[in-house]
Formats: structure tokens, sequence, C-alpha cells
């Protein structure tokens, strides 16, 4: 999407919702067993084929218990979609998610919630992480309504899955949809960013 966004005249509205899992916490329950592991396999290979570099976050953000039902009490993923809902605001959104998502998935074997891993992310994002933490301290339930709303919003726009891309009220699911995404806004009129020479 960063790559989308130069090299085309468009902008993504990023609206954060918290993951299937969270949104329902028996999703993992209901799915067949092998989900999990071509789940892992696919990512493994999607990652390899990109040529981007990948490793299982540790800590996952989303806390599951041994029944693999999601926590109720969800130290991670719930700073970090405020955080989005936050970059969002600001106008960084996808800078924020690139950035963390890089730093969350991108191979760092374990502890990208300690020391200032996710500081430097955010900062490479143009944004402070702690200036972030104070506003949402100050009321998470604002942090809250905005998901909500985000989240109805995804659900009317006719996908429960993320990432779900919507254009001119038509979903397109996945990354393996992004091609056609695009293919659609060029039927709309999207051009080719003009290109700046410096001298």
């Amino acid at each position: 999407m960063v790559e989308i966004e130069a090299e085309y005249d468009v902008e993504f509205l990023v609206r954060p919702v918290y993951p299937l899992a969270v949104r329902d916490a028996s999703f993992f329950q209901r799915v067949d067993p092998m989900f999990g592991p071509y789940l892992f396999r696919d990512t493994t290979r999607i990652a390899e084929y990109l040529k981007m570099p990948f490793a299982w976050p540790r800590p996952d953000p989303v806390v599951v218990d041994h029944t693999q039902k999601a926590a109720p009490n969800q130290p991670y993923i719930h700073r970090l979609t405020r955080l989005g809902v936050d970059a969002s605001k600001k106008g960084r959104g996808l800078p924020f998610i690139s950035e963390v998502s890089k730093l969350i998935w991108g191979g760092v074997v374990s502890g990208w919630d300690q020391g200032d891993h996710l500081a430097r992310a955010t900062e490479r994002a143009g944004l402070d992480l702690a200036t972030m933490d104070r506003e949402i301290a100050a009321d998470p339930e604002a942090f809250e309504r905005a998901i909500e709303q985000n989240q109805a919003a995804h659900k009317a726009a006719g996908h429960w899955g993320v990432p779900t891309f919507v254009f001119n009220g038509e979903p397109f699911f996945g990354q393996d949809r992004i091609d056609l995404l695009v293919w659609r806004m060029k039927q709309r009129g999207l051009t080719a960013r003009t290109k700046v020479v410096r001298h």
C-alpha cells in the first residue's frame, strides 16, 4: 500500500479494527484444525515470494488461552489498535502500520514489545510513541468508540476479514486482491503521481 501511494495519486484512509480472533473470541475454536498450520505455511511462502523478512511474532499480538480462545486480557493488540487509530487521526496511519508490522512480523525473533523497538518504529513513521500513549490514556473510551465505528464500517462494507480495502463501496479482501483494487481504481481514473525532478 505504501508503494501504491508513492506511485499513484491516491491516499488510503486507514481504519484499524481488532483482529477477528478478538472480535470473535471463539473463532479459532470453530475453524478446521488445519487452518493454523496452513496459515503459517502460506504466510511464510508469501514472504519468501515477495522477498520480505518474516517470522511469527514473539509475543503474538493476540493472546490466546490453552483452548485457542482469545484471552479477555489483551495487553498488546488493544494498545496497538488504539495507536493505529491515533496514527490515522494524525494522517500517519499507513506509515505507522507499515513500520510496526515490519517490527512485529519482520524477523525480530522475540521481544518486539521490549526496550525501544516500538518507539523507534513509531518514530520512523513520523510519530512520537510517548505522546500517543499519553493521548490514549487520557481518553481510552474515545479510541474504543473509534474502533467500534471502524468495525461497523468494515461490516457494512461487506467483509469480515483483514485487510479489506473498500473503493466506491466495493470490498477487496486480502493481499491477493490488491492488483484487482488497483485495476478497479484505474478504471475510475487513477493516475500515476507526477514525478518531481530535482536538479
